[in-house]
């Protein structure tokens, strides 16, 4: 697939998506930044701001295979992955797979699953294949994973290990709707329906041709390097414990990449970086106690680095 037909395609989902879900078209953008850059996210908000619809508009969208998993404390990692169940009839021990056998897979409120259960999808997110009883069993391609999470201060939920997080591409916030669309959601007949009855306008295998698009995105030396100097920077910033791994930085090059796609471009701007920096790093750094204390967070830190970087001569928007 072209460039110019993948930018196409994107935008055709986009407008398919924004048909159902209202009033958020720069989360859908992360959205589909993280499907052309082939990575998982985390969508943390409270209850009731439309996070199961925005992740099922864009499987109905796809036409791919989509499966939910409500998490709880009582959740098995089987539960996820699948288990061999001995068949009478076979004499022999058969697979009967998990919901992570999809395209698009829902955690829901992921946090409210114990952290051994958490981990069991450590290997589906990384490996993209499961191990049962010693047998491994490749997902589906693409495959993608939507968690989502209620902010950690709620009763019943969990912190996710570090691990894990690093292994999400991007963190988003949905955030309440603006006025207008809420009032759109509450007047308009048929307005906020459910995103089972979208018709789908790609493929999974469109999907795997946006993705190769995407990483034939032009990534410039200078941009490279800006690029670089912002993850080492949240390594040697004070307020920061733990900075960016290498991950984080392959995940910031992918997702600059898929957003310049997005927009209608096929070379990375430093401004793309910087789009996607606090989407892409704000979940991967730790700060300091004493930071904390203070009143930092991830998202000053980031701004902070982003400041103190200076942009490649010539490069700028």
């Amino acid at each position: 697939m072209e460039q110019q037909q993948a930018m196409q395609l994107l935008d055709l989902i986009r407008r398919n998506m924004e048909s159902c879900i209202f009033g958020k078209k720069d989360e859908i953008t992360w959205m589909l930044t993280a499907l052309a850059a082939g990575g998982h996210v985390l969508i943390e908000d409270v209850p009731g701001t439309g996070k199961t619809q925005m992740v099922k508009s864009l499987a109905r969208s796809i036409g791919g295979e989509f499966h939910r998993i409500q998490c709880n404390p009582d959740l098995l990692p089987t539960d996820i992955t699948g288990v061999s169940i001995y068949h009478p009839k076979q004499e022999q021990f058969v697979f009967r797979p998990g919901p992570v056998m999809a395209n698009v897979l829902l955690a829901d409120e992921i946090n409210r699953a114990t952290t051994k259960t958490q981990s069991a999808l450590l290997e589906a997110m990384e490996e993209r294949h499961v191990s049962v009883d010693g047998v491994t069993y490749p997902l589906p391609r693409p495959f993608v994973l939507f968690a989502t999470q209620n902010p950690i201060e709620f009763d019943g939920t969990y912190s996710l290990p570090e691990a894990q997080l690093d292994r999400f591409l991007m963190k988003i916030s949905l955030g309440y709707p603006d006025e207008a669309s809420e009032k759109r959601l509450i007047t308009e007949p048929g307005a906020g329906r459910s995103a089972d009855g979208l018709a789908a306008v790609a493929s999974v295998e469109d999907i795997l041709e946006i993705q190769a698009a995407t990483e034939a995105v032009h990534l410039e030396g200078s941009v490279a390097d800006y690029l670089i100097s912002l993850i080492r920077g949240t390594r040697s910033h004070p307020s920061v414990l733990l900075g960016a791994s290498p991950r984080a930085g392959i995940a910031l090059a992918s997702c600059a990449k898929a957003f310049a796609l997005l927009q209608r471009r096929s070379f990375v701007l430093p401004d793309d970086v910087k789009a996607v920096a606090p989407l892409v790093l704000g979940h991967r750094l730790h700060l300091k106690s004493e930071a904390r204390m203070q009143g930092a967070n991830a998202a000053s830190v980031l701004q902070d680095v982003l400041r103190q970087i200076p942009v490649p001569v010539g490069m700028e928007r």
